[in-house]
């Protein structure tokens, strides 16, 4: 029987520059079948994207929303499917990776900061997250490949040193990938030289392609709620035609 867990781990490994895992964000089960019909082998949720779909801004969904909303989305797909669950709702690591499991997910975000997802946000301590990201690794074992986002580009940090050095610490803890979201194409080559592993690209409609993030240094694209987005921008151009 194939094992997700290890078929999404296989992905991440023994590319070739220019062809990083392109993992689309299905927001619902109807985008996950969408993105599987086109021929994607695993897929990544967006917490932003999912809140949308849900009625809620980002940051808001209550986590029992969250789980089932994963858990729609993995029954609906014969792929694997890892999961943004934001900074892990507070709940405490092992019962953490157990409610994400019963989802059905094999593979998790998990962010560095605190304080929501706006300007009040902050950075986590990174020594206090490292310690958290090794009970998740602990509770997990090899069921869920776990990729950890590094926040300091959107918390203003541009020195991506100060990304380096977080993503040393969380790969130390068990941390499988790493994901510094929003860091500026010019930066990836730096962060492709200074961590170990694997390292999540976030692709934007007006900034490079995956296949030019892959020759940048990316391992794995993902898009956040930007799939969503341009899908709602299409649905309103229909919309406007339908009078």
């Amino acid at each position: 029987m194939v094992n997700p867990v290890e078929t999404l781990r296989a992905l991440h490994h023994g590319r070739a520059p220019g062809e990083p895992l392109v993992l689309p964000g299905p927001w619902d089960a109807a985008s996950a079948r969408v993105f599987e019909e086109a021929g994607y082998e695993a897929l990544a949720t967006p917490s932003a994207g999912v809140a949308l779909s849900l009625g809620y801004e980002d940051g808001q969904v209550p986590p029992e929303e969250m789980f089932e909303a994963i858990a729609r989305i993995v029954r609906s797909v014969s792929v694997p499917v890892t999961a943004d669950i934001e900074a892990g709702y507070g709940i405490a690591p092992k019962e953490l990776v157990e409610r994400l499991l019963q989802t059905g997910a094999v593979g998790c975000n998990l962010e560095d900061s605190v304080g929501g997802h706006g300007p009040a946000g902050a950075l986590k301590d990174p020594a206090e997250q490292a310690a958290f990201l090794a009970e998740v690794r602990e509770a997990a074992g090899d069921r869920l490949f776990v990729n950890v986002r590094v926040d300091t580009f959107i918390r203003g940090v541009a020195d991506p040193a100060a990304a380096i050095e977080r993503a040393r610490l969380y790969v130390a803890a068990g941390a499988d990938c790493v994901y510094p979201i929003l860091a500026p194409p010019e930066a990836i080559p730096a962060l492709r030289a200074g961590i170990e592993g694997p390292l999540n690209v976030v692709a934007r409609p007006d900034g490079p392609s995956p296949r030019e993030l892959g020759e940048l240094g990316a391992t794995r694209i993902t898009f956040g709620p930007g799939l969503l987005h341009r899908t709602m921008a299409a649905l309103r151009g229909i919309a406007d035609g339908l009078a």
